[in-house]
Formats: structure tokens, C-alpha cells, sequence
């Protein structure tokens, strides 16, 4: 059996909780064992991280030292998924480069704050994380990333948003990324910006993204068992 680790805490605004019983439920139904951690010292253990298909950060605002932040990296590169959404990804430790490099991007900004109403734009309709969804409307945080250049992103949204005018709004109109993949080593990567409260996920097309994105994830590590990949291929991180 699959096994998947959730790893929830730090600001509980984002309700980690919530979100981590939310996503269990959605892991479980696809047939995965899934355990939720509220200690990044579940991150300790490298050779147990590395047995598992899908790791799935649900912590914002954090402090990670550096073993925790290389074993999960190194994890990764072996070819266990990497998914998650929101600031429990892309906002979880602030002061770690790696953990942003390794994630894609990093949140800086979400003008009007919660309740603000936009449209998220699917960009690729034929990668099977997004074929058959349509461009949909949301009311939550519309996140303002910084990206990787070297994602995919497979669905974006429109800045600056006429219903969160702030000093931004000065710059021309542009399509920041709300969903992406990229690769980590030999782990697949991906996020989704939505879901700032769990209620976020009772729309279909949300949670919809999750539920492929987490399949997407870890069949990177079905992928690196059966062709024997090994972290030897890579030099690691300093």
C-alpha cells in the first residue's frame, strides 16, 4: 500500500487541521495509508521519509532547522511527491531557500485578503491534472507568488485584481501562477495556491486539482522504483 505522510502546523489561521483531514480523506479513498504528523521532527527520519509515496506539507509560518529541510529534500529527490497548497507549501518556512527552491515559489502577497473574488485560468487543458476543468471563479486569498521560472504552470490568475486595488495595481496586467508542477531529483512536485480555509475545497474544481496532483505526485516514486533511480544520479544541495 501507498503510504502518505501529512505534516500540519504553524499559523493555524490557515487551519492545518482541517486541511490535513480534508486531503486524508481524499488520500484514503485512492487507497493510500496515510499518516498526519503535527512535529516536523517526523521529517528526522530520512530512511522512513523515503519509503513513503507522497509527502504533504500543511505548515505556514514555520521555522524548519536544517536537518528536517534536507532530509524532506532529499526525500523528494528520491523519487517520493511533493503536494500541497496554499501557505501550508508556499509559505511554510520563510527563511529556507532550499524548502523554496525545492517547492517552486514562494508567497509574498495576497492583496484584499480573504473573500477577495477571481477567476483562476487553466493554462494547459491537456495535462491530465487539469483536462476536462474549466476556468473558475473563487472568493478566497488570490496569492501573489514568486515563482521558479523552470515550473509548468498549468493554471494562473490575473493581477492587479480591480476589486483589491493597492500599490501594486500600478503595473501592468500580468498572469501569476496558482498551479504548477516541477521536478525535484527523481520526486515530482506539485502545488496549488488555493486554500486558505478548508472550506475552500467543498468546490469541485479545487479539490479536484488536489486529488490529481497528489496521483501526479506520487506516481514520480512508482516511476524511480521500477528504472532503479538513485539519489547517486544527483550531487546534493550545499
Amino acid at each position: 500500500m501507498r503510504k502518505a505522510l501529512i505534516v500540519q502546523g504553524g499559523w493555524q489561521g490557515h487551519e492545518p487541521v482541517q486541511v490535513s483531514e480534508v486531503f486524508a480523506r481524499v488520500l484514503r479513498a485512492e487507497g493510500f495509508d496515510v499518516t498526519i504528523s503535527d512535529t516536523l521532527d517526523s521529517l528526522l527520519d530520512l530512511e522512513a521519509l523515503k519509503q513513503l509515496h507522497l509527502l504533504v506539507p500543511a505548515w505556514t509560518m514555520g521555522t524548519i532547522s536544517k536537518e528536517q529541510s534536507g532530509n524532506a529534500s532529499l526525500a523528494v529527490a528520491s523519487g517520493v511527491g511533493l503536494a500541497g497548497c496554499h501557505g501550508g507549501m508556499c509559505d511554510s518556512f520563510r527563511q529556507d531557500t532550499n524548502w523554496q527552491f525545492m517547492t517552486g515559489g514562494q508567497w509574498v502577497a495576497h492583496p484584499g485578503n480573504n473573500g477577495t473574488p477571481y477567476r483562476v485560468n487553466i493554462r494547459s487543458s491537456s495535462n491530465p491534472i487539469t483536462e476536462g476543468i474549466a476556468d473558475f471563479e473563487v472568493k478566497s486569498e488570490q496569492y501573489y507568488v514568486h515563482v521558479d521560472p523552470a515550473v509548468e504552470v498549468l493554471a494562473s490568475t490575473l493581477f492587479p485584481n480591480p476589486a483589491a486595488i493597492g500599490f501594486h495595481s500600478s503595473n501592468p496586467l500580468c498572469a501569476v501562477p496558482v498551479v504548477w508542477t516541477k521536478r525535484w531529483g527523481h520526486g515530482r512536485v506539485f502545488y496549488n495556491s488555493l486554500g486558505h480555509h478548508a472550506d475552500v475545497f467543498d468546490a469541485s474544481e479545487p479539490i479536484e486539482l488536489m486529488r490529481r496532483g497528489f496521483l501526479w505526485a506520487a506516481a514520480g516514486k512508482d516511476r524511480a522504483m521500477q528504472l532503479g533511480l538513485k539519489l547517486d544520479d544527483f550531487q546534493p544541495q550545499p
